[in-house]
């Protein structure tokens, strides 16, 4: 029951956080605002996930995993009501501060979880199951909300949440066990100081994909990675930092964070990306592109069926190798279909993409806690957590600002758009294919602890 529970939290999340996007038009058009302005909605919650992110570990450790997690089904309930409910901008936003609340420990606390439930050749098929809801949510998002929007109301698309943690919170109640740790150490320094850097990494790549003023974004940027710096600093002197730095001494740690956000940089625009190309440069319907990216569903739940053959048969090493140059090569078959060319031809890339996709982030994800000892995974797994959130951020962003680029100044034919969006999907391809690399830094028998039980 552990991978359901965490799936629950994790497909919440996902499919609020995609499902919103399609839906700011009609928000903003029955709150009285500017759609542009209700970026803010969206802002509030990527900065209030970067910011508590960090401290999730911790809290299990003091409260217990069961408390917080449950906790934060609740919030993030609550948030959701209060979104459904806002009359103005600004009851929105803060709404989705207090989604942010909740989401910031959901997935990280329920992982921690199912990391200290399961020995570690078990871990990944426990993962596996867990992990689906990642993948379907992205593509159900848009789907679900086109529907929403066009046939009920635009609250809907926040109080479907409400059965979804319902059924969680029931279900931890009953399954979900309450680790704690004696050993409790808070770096309140360390927290501030990684947060801040987590906060402006954030921002600046919340308005990198939307904004035309490069100098100020390209300042907070580098200040994040001063925050960074500062951090590494403050941790080689800190008795116990929140994240030690002897983390980064296990090779299979190191290489799972560096390969989620090398990869994850062509992998995250691809579902903001192809809906976007089928309306714009296709003139076809939200409802039209959200089942376009359907198939990816189905078939991220067939490569859970079988990463684990694959894994025990191919090492972590060959797999994810192999297995990145793939998906690469799929982002760059994206552009292959002409403006002439039905949009179905997108729908065979597309299905397999999700199949490789759901062994991409299994595999990823499992190894990167592989060899981490006991006292390491409440901060090993944050960690991790708060590295997806901003590889995601990357990812999107980065899609967008190539996108910008080639399609230009001016407001450009029809075929020139698709163009555009043609040759992003060929560079973010290349540059995921080149990504691969990050791999090799894995020894054939990296993971072996995880796929003992073939």
């Amino acid at each position: 029951m552990l991978p359901i529970i965490l799936a629950t939290a994790i497909f919440m999340q996902m499919l609020d956080s995609t499902i919103l996007n399609t839906s700011l038009p009609a928000i903003a058009k029955d709150l009285g605002e500017s759609p542009l302005d209700m970026q803010n909605a969206i802002i509030s919650y990527v900065l209030t996930l970067a910011l508590l992110m960090p401290i999730s570990g911790f809290l299990a450790d003091k409260y217990g995993t069961k408390k917080v997690f449950i906790a934060a089904l609740f919030l993030f309930a609550l948030g959701s009501l209060f979104c459904s409910l806002s009359q103005n901008l600004t009851q929105l936003v803060l709404s989705r501060v207090l989604q942010g609340v909740g989401g910031s420990l959901m997935t990280p606390v329920g992982r921690l979880t199912l990391i200290r439930s399961f020995p570690k050749n078990e871990l990944v098929q426990a993962m596996n199951y867990a992990i689906v809801p990642a993948l379907i949510g992205p593509v159900l998002g848009p789907l679900v909300g086109g529907y929403l929007v066009d046939y009920l109301t635009w609250h809907w698309i926040f109080l479907i949440n409400l059965p979804i943690a319902f059924i969680g919170i029931l279900l931890s109640l009953k399954f979900l066990p309450d680790y704690r740790s004696k050993v409790l150490n808070f770096d309140l320094k360390g927290f501030l100081i990684f947060a801040s850097a987590s906060l402006l990494l954030s921002v600046s790549l919340e308005f990198l994909g939307n904004s035309v003023q490069i100098t100020p974004i390209l300042l907070v940027l580098s200040l994040g990675f001063l925050m960074l710096y500062f951090y590494y600093r403050h941790a080689k002197k800190d008795a116990n930092p929140i994240f030690p730095l002897n983390l980064y001494q296990v090779r299979t740690f190191r290489v799972g964070i560096l390969g989620n956000l090398a990869t994850r940089l062509g992998i995250s625009s691809v579902p903001l990306l192809l809906p976007l190309m089928i309306q714009i440069a296709y003139g076809r319907s939200a409802v039209t592109s959200g089942w376009i990216v359907a198939p990816m569903a189905l078939t991220a739940m067939f490569g859970k069926s079988v990463v684990i053959g694959i894994l025990n048969r191919f090492g972590y090493r060959g797999t994810l190798m192999t297995n990145t140059l793939v998906i690469g090569l799929l982002i760059c078959a994206l552009a292959i279909p002409g403006l002439e060319s039905s949009i179905y031809w997108h729908l065979p890339i597309i299905a397999v993409l999700g199949f490789f996709n759901s062994i991409q982030f299994t595999s990823m994800n499992s190894i990167s806690i592989a060899d981490l000892r006991p006292a390491h995974t409440s901060s090993g797994n944050s960690l991790i957590s708060v590295n997806q959130q901003l590889a995601i951020g990357f990812g999107v962003a980065f899609g967008l600002i190539l996108l910008k680029l080639f399609e230009g100044d001016v407001h450009p034919a029809q075929g020139v758009i698709h163009q555009a969006f043609r040759y992003t999907f060929l560079v973010i391809g290349s540059l995921t294919m080149l990504s691969s690399l990050v791999f090799r830094r894995l020894h054939g028998r990296d993971g072996e602890s995880l796929r003992a039980q073939g």
